[in-house]
């Protein structure tokens, strides 16, 4: 059995656990050969990682190892401790494990959350606070919602009325579409305002180049359950 840890040296006197960091992630060609893969940090680190990794022919079972703020995937799933999870592995057991699907948004992937509405804004703000004794935990986005308060409450009935904005929460499937917003991915297509147009992914803001948006599921990973 084989085991990589990403971003993250992990030890256990029972098992061999391979290192490195998510920069490296690129040159490391033989990730096939691993058994399990930990990825230590928040949503957006793992929405970085599975992007690069989604595609392997065979995959690996993915551990999650929650250090972010937020950690959303990893409360979807009740991700165990990794103390326990390398413990059970050591002993010769096999963790359970869950599927989470993935989706692509054009060319970018994104685990749970998608948008141009008030999620930009929150994180884009939240990441202006990112310094000091702000710069860990959750007082940053606390902070983001206090000042935007007034901006959402305002701003959000016009924002789900409009054509050229969406957001999509995906732990909310249960709402199929209530305007502009999506809690159940199959297939949508969008068209914006702009050539470029800043996003909101799993917590990351990135840059999609192109008016058209086509937004889709792309497949699933396994990850370990408690």
């Amino acid at each position: 059995m084989r085991i990589l840890s990403i971003g993250k040296a992990l030890t256990h006197d029972r098992l061999t656990i391979d290192h490195i960091g998510s920069s490296e992630l690129a040159a490391h060609h033989d990730i096939e050969c691993y058994d399990y893969v930990i990825i230590n940090g928040g949503d957006g680190t793992i929405r970085r990682v599975l992007a690069q990794l989604h595609t392997l022919q065979k995959q690996p079972v993915f551990i999650l190892n929650p250090t972010g703020s937020f950690n959303v995937v990893a409360k979807i799933h009740k991700a165990p401790p990794i103390d326990k999870v390398l413990d059970m592995l050591a002993a010769g057991g096999t963790p359970p494990t869950q599927k989470h699907h993935i989706f692509k948004l054009n060319d970018e992937l994104f685990l749970f959350s998608a948008g141009n509405m008030g999620d930009l804004q929150h994180i884009f703000l939240s990441e202006t606070f990112r310094f000091g004794w702000l710069k860990h935990g959750i007082a940053k986005y606390i902070l983001a919602v206090l000042f935007l308060l007034p901006v959402h409450l305002i701003m959000t009935p016009f924002m789900l009325m409009s054509s050229t904005r969406f957001f999509i929460f995906t732990p909310l499937r249960f709402v199929k579409k209530f305007g502009s917003f999506y809690g159940e991915v199959h297939h949508i297509e969008l068209d914006l305002d702009n050539d470029y147009n800043m996003l909101e992914l799993d917590g990351d803001i990135v840059i999609v180049k192109g008016r058209h948006l086509t937004i889709r599921q792309a497949g699933n990973v396994r990850v370990v359950v408690r």
